[in-house]
C-alpha cells in the first residue's frame, strides 16, 4: 500500500518496483478494520523492488477504493529508490512524509531534503505532484539554513567529447 503511493511520487521511479511484493518490518503493528487505518511503529522498515523507507511511525489510510493516504514520521524518515532506466537513485529526508494517493500528491515536512543523482533541494517543505510533476520548495529559518532560503544544488552535466572536425 505505502510503497504504491511513493512510487508514484517521485518523477521517473523504477516502474518495475510496483509490480514487486512488499516487504515491512516493524517493532509493532496496529489493525483497525472498521476505520481502515494501519499503524507500523518502531523502526519501521519497507522494501518494495529498489524502494526503500526509514521511519519511525507509519500510518496507512484505505478507503473503499483502496490506498487513500500514508504518513510516515521520524527524525528523520528516509527513501531511496532507483530512477527508471538510469544507474542512479532519487533519495528523501524529511521528518514527516505525507501522501495522499487521489491528489497523487507528495509531501516533505520539516528540514527536507531531496536528492537525485548530485542534484539536491533543501527547505522546510517539498511538495511533488506526480500527476502535473510539478514541484513547490517552501524555505523556514532553522539550525541548518540560517537564512531561511531555498537551497538547490544542480551540478553541471557531463559533456559527451564532439569528433573533431575533418579539413
Amino acid at each position: 500500500m505505502l510503497c504504491a503511493a511513493l512510487l508514484a511520487a517521485p518523477a521517473h521511479a523504477e516502474k518495475a518496483d510496483r509490480d514487486k511484493p512488499v516487504n515491512l518490518e516493524a517493532d509493532t503493528v496496529t489493525l483497525d478494520d472498521i476505520r481502515k487505518v494501519s499503524v507500523y511503529q518502531g523502526n519501521v522498515i519497507l522494501r518494495q523492488g529498489t524502494l526503500m523507507l526509514r521511519a519511525d511511525r507509519v500510518q496507512v489510510t484505505q478507503t473503499e477504493d483502496g490506498l487513500d493516504k500514508v504518513v510516515a514520521t521520524g527524525r528523520p524518515v528516509a527513501f531511496r529508490q532507483k530512477v527508471d532506466g538510469r544507474d542512479e537513485f532519487i533519495e528523501g529526508f524529511a521528518n514527516r512524509i505525507e501522501y495522499d494517493s487521489v491528489k497523487s500528491q507528495l509531501e516533505l515536512i520539516g528540514q527536507a531534503q531531496l536528492r537525485r543523482g548530485s542534484d539536491e533541494l533543501r527547505g522546510a517543505q517539498i511538495s511533488y505532484n506526480a500527476n502535473t510533476e510539478f514541484y513547490k520548495v517552501v524555505g523556514q529559518p532553522d539550525a541548518k539554513t540560517p537564512s531561511g532560503r531555498v537551497r538547490a544544488v544542480i551540478r553541471p552535466k557531463p559533456r559527451t567529447q564532439q569528433p573533431a572536425a575533418q579539413p
